[in-house]
């Protein structure tokens, strides 16, 4: 029992920046724009985010926890969102090809990201970026509810319960979050349906009074911001504080293979983020006597087949939005 606890806890640590990655792309797409940059927001994100701690703290020593975490969030949403905007320019207001405009800013971010990591990280003391222990401690898995280890000791019950629901960082709780407002956004509210309209038939929607490009500049806005906070998840949770060069790692792509797995649904995204989490740390808890190196392919097996599987008799609610990848031209409305 606590064995199957372990692999549970570790594939929702594993797989929360894969839920920040998915749900920030299920946003765009659902206003009609095929972002394909996810793994380069995540690297911008990555970057930003660390970034963002270790130069105030080189300047004005050690921050307070909760200052750290809300300055980690904020520059890794905002220079995301930054690379995001850039891409909204070039498709919506340029209408240049989505799918190559997406790979050029996962080129770029991958860059941007590797380059200053290095730069700082060569710059810096011992040539390691790191961040401060009081910075570190709140990302941590028992930041959000220290005082319930206490009341685990005393209860096997509730050590179980503790351990499942409650032994997390702050990070994963802000995911979870995220995702059920957004289903809630995107399935009860006025604006989301417009969205969502934005996404099927624009030139309907149009017709109907909504403005589609801010429609579709702020989802692609936010949802990069949102990619962006799943990059500074793995440098601040996964490399603990520490910059280590490539440490996406792919995340990204696999991020977007989730969205078809989860329909185009933030809620089915909980669901599969948990899944490819567990794909990832399976090498760790889940002995095959096969070679590393093949538990390293899981995730990206799991991926084809998804493509695959989700491909044969979708229904069409499930299905990605009709004009998603497709630049909007309002004279031929």
């Amino acid at each position: 029992m606590i064995n199957l606890i372990n692999i549970f806890v570790a594939a929702v640590l594993a797989g929360t920046p894969l839920l920040f990655g998915t749900i920030g792309e299920i946003l765009t797409e659902k206003s009609g724009n095929l972002n394909l940059g996810v793994e380069g927001m995540m690297f911008m994100g990555a970057i930003a985010g660390l970034a963002g701690i270790y130069f105030p703290e080189l300047w004005f020593g050690s921050l307070p926890g909760w200052v750290a975490a809300l300055l980690a969030v904020f520059c890794s949403f905002a220079c995301a969102a930054l690379g995001a905007a850039i891409y909204g320019f070039l498709t919506i207001t340029l209408r240049a090809n989505q799918n190559v405009t997406g790979l050029a800013l996962t080129i770029f971010g991958v860059g941007f990201g590797n380059f200053f990591g290095e730069i700082i990280t060569n710059n810096a003391a011992g040539k390691v970026m790191s961040i401060s222990a009081s910075a570190k401690a709140a990302f941590t898995n028992d930041a959000v509810f220290p005082f319930l280890a206490d009341l685990a000791r005393d209860s096997q019950f509730f050590w179980y319960v503790n351990k499942m629901f409650f032994s997390y960082n702050m990070l994963v709780y802000l995911g979870i979050v995220i995702a059920i407002l957004m289903a809630v956004f995107l399935n009860h509210t006025r604006i989301g349906l417009n969205l969502r309209a934005v996404g099927e038939n624009p030139a309907t929607a149009d017709a109907a009074g909504i403005n589609v490009n801010r429609y579709k500049y702020l989802a692609t806005i936010i949802g990069g911001g949102i990619c962006g906070i799943g990059g500074m998840y793995i440098s601040m949770v996964t490399s603990n504080g520490v910059w280590i060069f490539n440490c996406v790692g792919g995340k990204g792509w696999i991020a977007i293979a989730l969205v078809i797995f989860a329909t185009w649904s933030p809620a089915r995204a909980l669901l599969g983020s948990l899944v490819f989490g567990l794909l990832s740390i399976m090498r760790m808890y889940v002995p095959l006597g096969i070679p590393i190196e093949i538990y390293d392919i899981f995730p990206y097996l799991f991926t084809a087949l998804v493509l695959i599987f989700t491909s044969i008799g979708q229904r069409q609610e499930h299905n990605m939005p009709k004009h998603c990848g497709f630049n909007y031209f309002r004279e031929e409305r």
